[in-house]
């Protein structure tokens, strides 16, 4: 079995995170937090499985590696 992947978080994407909880929070808290168990879920598999997602069509995105989870509604 191949050995995990460490995910680290940039400080801009945890501000990120505390944005939009915040943000949704405001009218829906119970949506901030679903938003962010689904964002977690999500990310958790990054280490086990780190070509999840899709390849973005920006040219430097893709240049530099970057792919993309898709984590719209159900």
């Amino acid at each position: 079995m191949n050995k995990p992947y460490t995910i680290r978080y940039l400080s801009s994407a945890q501000k990120d995170l505390i944005a939009i909880f915040e943000y949704i929070s405001k009218d829906n808290p119970t949506a901030a937090i679903s938003h962010l168990e689904r964002f977690d879920k999500a990310i958790s598999q990054l280490p086990l499985n780190p070509l999840l997602g899709v390849i973005p069509n920006d040219k430097r995105l893709k240049k530099l590696g970057y792919r993309m989870l898709n984590l719209s509604e159900k």
